[in-house]
């Protein structure tokens, strides 16, 4: 395996991600050259950011063909877009082109729920199954990026900070303080992974030459509902009259675990679970 220099130009769509104001200031951190992007508000402030719209096709062609990175990181389209399919698939195809014009490495972000949770643990070569439309697109979207001649898909799942509240746990968290009933699924299980592993693993794959799809997520599988109940008591959230555990429908993919074995071979990276990460942070 060839290992590039550790420094590169790096163009990262969705700065303003949760993702993104982890992955933005680790890679400026480790001396990369970074130029991001945020659809309507920065909240990173950083030198390097630029409004973009990932479905204006001129625009991304131009800015990228300005900053001429080395690698394009494209980590835009949530579940939380209301024009969520044409900013993943548009975006994803856009922002690939772009890449390939300046011969670029592309690293996609993709997630476990392009399963259908019914055959976990998944490995990378396991087909997509997607139950909802959010799977759908980021199952299309990895086909779109994986046409491109230097690419690394990387699926992960559920992201969260102990430093930074996650949005998912937000919404709860508002909901939980104004007495509205919030259910936590016991009976889908996933690989919850620390925002700063996953952005220093795609660093580090941003210098190296491997290809394909990789699992890079925590290695330590639970459930949605034990996921969240970590987080509340880490965060020091004490309201729990309206909260409520217990299934959720089988429109929702259930087992969405992903075999990481892969992605700890490959990278020096940890990939450590949510007790792991939660321990170290409590100073013990």
């Amino acid at each position: 395996m060839n290992v590039r220099p550790e420094r590169r130009r790096l163009f990262i769509t969705g700065g303003s991600s949760y993702l993104g104001q982890h992955l933005v200031p680790a890679a400026r951190a480790a001396g990369h050259e970074v130029c991001y992007t945020y659809f309507s508000q920065d909240p990173l402030g950083l030198p390097g950011g630029r409004g973009l719209d990932v479905r204006a096709g001129a625009d991304v062609r131009k800015l990228v063909a300005e900053w001429q990175p080395e690698v394009v990181i494209h980590a835009a389209g949530s579940n939380r877009s209301p024009d969520m399919e044409k900013v993943i698939l548009q975006g994803t195809t856009l922002v690939a082109f772009a890449a390939r014009e300046v011969g670029a490495r592309l690293i996609h972000i993709s997630s476990d729920v392009v399963f259908d949770g019914r055959h976990g643990p998944y490995q990378e070569s396991d087909p997509p199954s997607p139950l909802h439309a959010y799977g759908r697109a980021k199952a299309e979207a990895e086909r779109i990026a994986g046409r491109h001649p230097n690419h690394v898909v990387v699926r992960t799942s559920l992201i969260y900070s102990r430093l930074l509240l996650d949005r998912s746990t937000e919404w709860i968290v508002a909901s939980l303080r104004a007495g509205r009933p919030v259910t936590l699924f016991d009976n889908q299980w996933r690989n919850p992974v620390s925002a700063e592993s996953l952005s220093q693993a795609l660093l580090e794959l941003a210098s190296l030459d491997t290809q394909g799809i990789l699992h890079v997520a925590g290695r330590q599988a639970m459930t949605r509902a034990e996921f969240c109940l970590k987080l509340l008591d880490w965060w020091g959230v004490t309201e729990r009259e309206t909260l409520h555990i217990g299934p959720s429908g089988p429109e929702w993919p259930l087992d969405c675990r992903l075999d990481v074995s892969q992605a700890q071979e490959l990278l020096t990276t940890p990939l450590p679970g949510v007790d792991e990460v939660l321990k170290a942070g409590d100073g013990s």
